[in-house]
């Protein structure tokens, strides 16, 4: 809801008012601390697939979706846009989808996105995707934006190695990690970070690391960081030193 308020690009065939048009209905909630960094956040993962777009990649895979407009901010034709979540989420916002375009064959037939119910613990996404039409054989945008704090470190490196077996040549994958300086001690970082969250209880942070420790997480899911920025060099006024955010090819 606060990104609803955000300025943001779309495509020509895209929705610009997608995301108010997603969560009306919800309750309002207002951010505070977390508004500047999402704004960095937000513009980088639009940066990332208008780019993928221009470039010619016709599959984007948005893993932890939530309630993102992506799908529909920047529909264009000849693209499938994948989007993953927890079935609870999912059937929500297949429910939203079905209202907010009853009768509109075009959104359905152009970035209509293709909704895959999986839980990021367990289940074996890279088939869940396949069973849904995604083509490993053709380059992917996998997005992994705002979830990676949410998974222990074995469930990220099985979840990623995942989508690396999933990613041709040419496919990238953009993620947000969460940071903290170098010589502290990650589990009394994620401590102190739940201490002081509303929705601690229900979804716990689990992954706070140094930013080389956090690169090194991703190699060893297959991922090989190309270019990483810290959230505050985006200019919304982020806090330094807490959101690194990156794009990786595939090793190997």
């Amino acid at each position: 809801m606060t990104r609803a308020g955000f300025a943001r690009p779309h495509s020509a065939d895209g929705d610009p008012l997608a995301q108010e048009r997603l969560c009306a209905g919800m309750a309002t909630v207002v951010l505070t601390d977390m508004r500047a960094s999402l704004a960095a956040r937000t513009a980088f993962f639009d940066e990332r697939v208008t780019s993928a777009i221009q470039a010619g990649v016709d599959q984007v895979v948005n893993l932890g979706a939530g309630y993102d407009d992506r799908a529909l901010r920047f529909r264009t034709p000849g693209v499938t846009f994948f989007e993953v979540d927890h079935p609870d989420t999912q059937g929500d916002k297949q429910a939203r989808l079905n209202a907010m375009l009853a009768g509109d064959e075009p959104a359905r037939g152009a970035g209509w996105p293709v909704l895959v119910a999986a839980d990021f613990g367990s289940d074996d996404v890279p088939a869940l995707l396949g069973a849904a039409g995604h083509d490993r054989r053709r380059a992917t945008l996998f997005i992994c934006e705002g979830l990676l704090v949410y998974l222990d470190q074995p469930t990220t490196v099985r979840f990623l190695s995942g989508a690396r077996d999933a990613a041709a040549d040419g496919s990238v994958l953009a993620a947000s990690l969460s940071v903290h300086a170098e010589g502290l001690d990650s589990p009394a970082v994620v401590a102190r970070a739940n201490a002081r969250r509303r929705s601690a209880d229900a979804e716990p942070w689990q992954t706070i690391l140094p930013a080389s420790a956090q690169v090194a997480l991703l190699a060893s899911a297959g991922w090989q960081v190309a270019a990483a920025v810290d959230a505050a060099d985006l200019g919304t006024g982020a806090e330094r030193g807490r959101a690194l955010l990156v794009t990786a090819a595939p090793a190997g």
